[in-house]
C-alpha cells in the first residue's frame, strides 16, 4: 500500500484550516482517509491555541505571542499540522520585535516546508516589506542602536523573491525595486543591467516604457567625460531615440528630444577635442579626418565651425589624404585676375 500525505491549509482566519488528508492507492483507486498522525480533536486544539497567538499578535504582545510559539513547536514536531500558520505568526512576532532577520528567515523557512501553503505569497509579501524598509534606510541594531545598515542583504533577499516566484507580480516588483535602489545609490552599470533585465522579463509590463527611459538615463550617466571612451553615451542615445519613436507622449513629457539635442552636442565636443589631439601630436592627417567627421555629422553645432577654420590650417596634403576639396576661393581669385 503506498501513501501520499497532502496538506491543505486554508485561510488566515482562525478555525479555517482544514485538517490534513492523507490519499491511500487501493486496487485502482486512490482513497482519501484522515491522516494517522491528527485527529479532529487535536486539530481543533491546534486551532484554538494559534487563535490565541494570533490575538497575542494583534495586540502587538510580541513576547508572549514568540514564546506561546516556541512551546508549541517543542509539543508538536516538524509535522505538526498547521506549522505554516505557526512559522507565519512566529515571523510576525520577530518583525513587531525589530529582528527582521529572523523574521525573513521564518518566512523562508515556511516557503521551503510548504511550497503550496496559503500563506505563500503572504510570505512572499512580507519578505518584500522588509526588504523594502531596509533598502529605505532601516537598521539592525547592535548593542541596542539602530546602526547597522544591511542593503547587501536587502538586495539579495530581493533576489531570493524573485528565484521563489519567478515571473510573478511580487517578482517584479522586487527586480523594479533592485534596479531602482542601485539607480539612486549611482551604481549606474547595475542599474542599467537590472533594467535591462526587467525589460527582458517583462516586456508587456506597463512600467516598461519608464524603465527602459531610466536604463538609459543610466547608461548617460556613466560617461565620464570627453577623454574617455564614448561608448555609454552611444547606447543612451540610441535606447532614447528608440523611446522618442516608440513612445513620443513620454519623450514630450521628459524633454527627450532636449536631451539627444545635448548628447548630440557632447558627440561634436568629443570629435573635435579629439582632433586637436591628433593636430597637437604631429598627426594632421588624423586630425584633418577628424575635423572632417566632425563637420558632416554635426554641420550645426558650434563645433563644426571651430572645425572648419582649424582645417583650413592644416597643411594640404593632410586634407587631401582625408578627402577633404581644396578650398573654391583661390580659382575664383585667379579668374578675375585673368579677366584683368
Amino acid at each position: 500500500m503506498v501513501a501520499v500525505a497532502a496538506l491543505v491549509s486554508g485561510s488566515v482566519a482562525p478555525g479555517a484550516w482544514a485538517q490534513p488528508q492523507t490519499a491511500e492507492l487501493r486496487g485502482n483507486r486512490w482513497i482519501e482517509v484522515p491522516a494517522p498522525s491528527s485527529s479532529p480533536a487535536t486539530d481543533a486544539a491546534t486551532d484554538r491555541e494559534l487563535a490565541q497567538v494570533e490575538q497575542l499578535v494583534a495586540q502587538r504582545r510580541h513576547g508572549q505571542a514568540r514564546a506561546r510559539l516556541v512551546r508549541w513547536f517543542k509539543r508538536h514536531g516538524p509535522t505538526a499540522p498547521a506549522r505554516d500558520r505557526a512559522l507565519y505568526l512566529m515571523a510576525q512576532a520577530q518583525f513587531q520585535k525589530g529582528d527582521r532577520i529572523k523574521s525573513f528567515y521564518y518566512l523562508d523557512q515556511l516557503l521551503d516546508e510548504y511550497p503550496d501553503s496559503a500563506l505563500f505569497f503572504p510570505a512572499l509579501e512580507m519578505q518584500f516589506r522588509i526588504a523594502d524598509a531596509y533598502l529605505d534606510g532601516h537598521k539592525n541594531r547592535f548593542l541596542g542602536m539602530p546602526i547597522v545598515e544591511a542593503y547587501d542583504e536587502a538586495v539579495d533577499m530581493l533576489y531570493r523573491i524573485q528565484s521563489r516566484a519567478p515571473g510573478s507580480q511580487i517578482a517584479e516588483r522586487a527586480l523594479l525595486r533592485t534596479a531602482d535602489h542601485y539607480y539612486a545609490s549611482a551604481d549606474y552599470d547595475l542599474a542599467s543591467d537590472a533594467y535591462a533585465a526587467f525589460s527582458r522579463s517583462y516586456p508587456r509590463s506597463p512600467a516598461t516604457p519608464r524603465v527602459r527611459l531610466r536604463q538609459a538615463f543610466a547608461n548617460y550617466a556613466q560617461f565620464r567625460g570627453l577623454r574617455f571612451d564614448a561608448t555609454p553615451l552611444v547606447d543612451a542615445r540610441a535606447q532614447l531615440s528608440e523611446i522618442v519613436a516608440q513612445h513620443p507622449e513620454l519623450a514630450q513629457e521628459e524633454g527627450l528630444p532636449e536631451v539627444i539635442e545635448r548628447i548630440d552636442r557632447t558627440f561634436a565636443e568629443k570629435l573635435y577635442v579629439t582632433a586637436d589631439f591628433y593636430r597637437r601630436t604631429s598627426e594632421p592627417r588624423a586630425a584633418a579626418y577628424t575635423y572632417k567627421q566632425l563637420i558632416s555629422a554635426y554641420p550645426d553645432t558650434p563645433e563644426a565651425q571651430k572645425a572648419q577654420q582649424a582645417l583650413a590650417r592644416l597643411p594640404e596634403s593632410a586634407r587631401r589624404s582625408a578627402g577633404v576639396e581644396p578650398p573654391t576661393t583661390k580659382p575664383a581669385r585667379a579668374s578675375m585676375s585673368s579677366s584683368r
